[in-house]
Parts: structure tokens; sequence; C-alpha cells
């Protein structure tokens, strides 16, 4: 994953209303920080699935973000 796709993906997780992600299971919130992140970057299908899969292994380090994001 390029350094620009990296940083776009964090963006996306900085960005986005903590509720609304806190909702999510961990599935659905997986599929939206793809498609929120593809729609700022092109991405070809082997870089989908890489980031898909360094979402999944990040899961509960996101969620920590989006909650402590929540109340600053």
């Amino acid at each position: 994953m390029t350094p620009q796709v990296m940083r776009q993906f964090w963006s996306v997780v900085e960005n986005a209303h903590s509720q609304t992600l806190l909702q999510m299971d961990d599935n659905n919130l997986v599929c939206w920080l793809v498609n929120q992140t593809t729609m700022r970057v092109l991405l070809n299908v082997n870089e989908t699935d890489f980031l898909s899969e360094y979402i999944k292994s990040r899961i509960h380090l996101i969620r920590d973000i989006v909650c402590e994001n929540q109340y600053s």
C-alpha cells in the first residue's frame, strides 16, 4: 500500500463521524472505510483487498481512535 493510500485511509478514520462508525459491526465498518478511501484515491482490486485486510487487522485500533475522537 502506498503512503498516499495510507494517509488517505487514516484521514478517513480521523474525519469520520464517530457515532456512525461506532454503531457499525466490524464487517460494515471495513466496507465503509474501504469505500470512503476509494472515493479519495483510485485503487485496483489487489490494493482494495490489501486495504481490507489491513483494516481488519487493525479494527480494534481504529475503534479506539474513533472512540477517543468522540470525546475530543
